[in-house]
């Protein structure tokens, strides 16, 4: 499989089309975000002041130094466990903001099995895209 992005030309039409559909995803995903992070925040503590939802290339979750837990809309498209296991990660940044081993044993103890849905995520990180997505539900982004 190649990690190699597939080119897409688009009309103007299908590219309006394709942003609604990005908008409702991001919203879904503001929803899913918000409710993972209060759950998993009364294993994890430390002190958050916003969510964040965004598009990143390189990222799937961010933790900054004031607070801010930034995540990756298309994380809506893994499976479940894989999306609880960043916003785990990046809970734990809030009392760790850094990968030490006590970071990673925090990780561990809130979600012992963390170490198959990371490596999900590595293997299936090409696929998370929202065009693959809508195309999986039989969804045409070509009119």
């Amino acid at each position: 499989m190649s990690n190699t992005p597939k080119t897409i030309y688009l009309t103007r039409e299908e590219y309006s089309r394709l942003k609604i559909y990005e908008r409702r995803y991001r919203q879904q995903a503001r929803r899913v975000f918000t409710n993972r992070v209060a759950y998993y925040h009364q294993f994890t503590g430390g002190h958050y002041t916003s969510i964040t939802i965004r598009d990143q290339k390189s990222r799937w979750g961010s933790c900054s130094s004031r607070g801010t837990l930034s995540f990756n809309y298309r994380l809506v498209f893994a499976p479940p466990k894989v999306l609880d296991y960043v916003v785990v990660h990046e809970l734990c940044h809030l009392t760790h903001m850094n990968h030490s081993k006590d970071f990673w044993d925090m990780v561990e103890r809130i979600m012992p099995d963390y170490q198959i849905h990371k490596q999900w995520l590595r293997e299936h990180e090409p696929e998370l895209t929202l065009t693959d997505h809508l195309a999986k539900q039989g969804i045409p982004i070509k009119l």
